[in-house]
């Protein structure tokens, strides 16, 4: 019996025609012409090169080393696209051209997919922010008093995000000393900032590779569509600006974060580096796992309110008025450390949804710009075995996790820490999203 065609797949591959990722890729005997490609099973397709094949309009959008043209297209084209892909990849008539363009995922080496524009990581996770308070002001409010009121966010790095597979070294930085005072990752809002100032100290603070490294298992939105400045983008404009989605993993060294955050919140605890899926997964191929978010307990203002149905009309911060997006997403994410699941968040328990995050990105006028990348923060559950970092797990360390090699209270060097999910997919298949895999190697001096 002949062998199958990669073309011939299992109804039920979660990367089947349903699915349809986007990434980038480079083979051994080009290694340095990069090609956009649409992974297929355990193939990739050279999009490009299938485009220049079948005569399509849009060969010259996927030819390029990038995603970034045929993200800036907009909604209208990436939908024609899609169906083109689907296309090529199903139909009997362009088989003969399709199959020798398909490239084993063994023989390919995959690259950043586009390039990064800003990065925005959000906090949107109501276990995980409460955890943290529980954690770090055991005797005050879990949530800040602005958390429920709009999506807390921050500035990231775009510079340092790589690409699943990258290894990430120890970061070295300040730590902070010895004071005897409860650590924190997250500012008390509530006081005034001068409360919030560490202690002077006459010595030195200790400097050095950090001793509390973790992961932080997360959602990433990847912005296609830019939008013009002084024009906030209400809910409403979300699938028209939002090319595709992947896994995200923060990596964060919580002991020079809890240091240098006082005032102004994370910076070299967090800009090191932050690994992305080599796959960005479109949204339309999402539309099944589509869910209503958590019920809210506290009025929303009208930009954020997502309360109104698909037939009614939510009002933005400039007073237009569109169909309302609600936004969640049934995403399912296992977290492993050597390969020994320690973590199952649900990104279906998220409080704030990207579309709302992405108003509230924009709700100032600020501008979106092609290559954009916002981020869920950790995705927690209210369950213990739904917790989304080492943090939360370990609570800072008090309760050490138990794996085959050892106990972890945080990452060890040569620990590697993969993320990855599926979701619902049309006709009760599954939709998987690309991994995240990154192994920590020791510091350098």
């Amino acid at each position: 019996m002949p062998p199958l065609s990669p073309l011939d797949l299992p109804h039920d591959d979660p990367y089947g025609p349903h699915n349809l990722p986007y990434g980038v890729f480079t083979t051994r005997d080009a290694p340095d012409l990069r090609r956009i490609g649409v992974r297929y099973g355990d193939h990739v397709l050279d999009a490009g090169a299938a485009a220049a094949a079948v005569g399509s309009p849009h060969a010259a959008l996927l030819g390029h080393p990038t995603l970034n043209p045929l993200m800036a297209a907009g909604r209208p084209v990436w939908q024609a696209v899609r169906e083109e892909l689907r296309t090529w990849l199903t139909e009997s008539a362009h088989r003969s051209a399709i199959e020798p363009l398909l490239h084993p995922l063994t023989t390919v080496t995959l690259h950043l997919p586009f390039e990064v524009a800003d990065y925005v990581d959000f906090y949107a996770s109501e276990h995980h922010a409460s955890n943290v308070g529980r954690i770090f002001r055991p005797d005050g409010g879990p949530l800040t008093p602005n958390w429920k009121h709009m999506p807390i966010g921050y500035h990231g790095r775009a510079g340092t995000v790589v690409v699943s597979g990258t290894p990430v070294v120890r970061p070295r930085g300040q730590l902070r000393p010895p004071t005897g005072q409860p650590e924190s990752v997250q500012p008390t809002s509530d006081q005034p900032t001068s409360d919030q100032s560490a202690p002077a100290h006459s010595a030195l603070p200790p400097f050095g590779p950090t001793r509390r490294l973790d992961f932080e298992a997360e959602v990433a939105f990847v912005v296609g569509a830019p939008s013009p400045f002084n024009t906030p983008v209400p809910l409403s404009g979300f699938h028209d600006h939002v090319f595709g989605v992947c896994l995200l993993n923060d990596w964060s060294a919580r002991d020079i974060q809890s240091w240098e955050y006082r005032p102004l919140g994370p910076f070299l605890g967090k800009s090191f580096a932050t690994s992305v899926a080599a796959w960005i997964t479109p949204l339309d191929a999402l539309a099944a796992a589509r869910t209503a978010p958590p019920a809210r307990d506290v009025p929303l203002l009208p930009y954020l309110d997502d309360s109104a149905t698909d037939a009614a009309e939510a009002t933005d911060a400039a007073g237009n008025t569109g169909a309302a997006e609600p936004g969640g997403l049934d995403l399912r994410i296992e977290v492993a450390i050597n390969g020994h699941p320690v973590s199952h968040p649900p990104f279906a328990a998220m409080y704030w949804t990207a579309a709302q995050q992405l108003a509230h990105m924009t709700v100032n006028g600020a501008s979106l710009r092609t290559g954009d990348l916002f981020a869920s923060g950790t995705v927690s559950g209210p369950e213990p075995h739904q917790r989304g970092c080492l943090l939360e797990l370990t609570w800072s360390g008090r309760d050490p996790l138990r794996l085959p090699d050892g106990e972890r209270t945080f990452l060890e060097d040569g620990d590697e820490v993969t993320l990855t999910a599926w979701a619902p997919g049309p006709g009760n298949n599954r939709v998987a999203l690309g991994e995240v895999t990154g192994c920590v190697v020791p510091s350098t001096p």
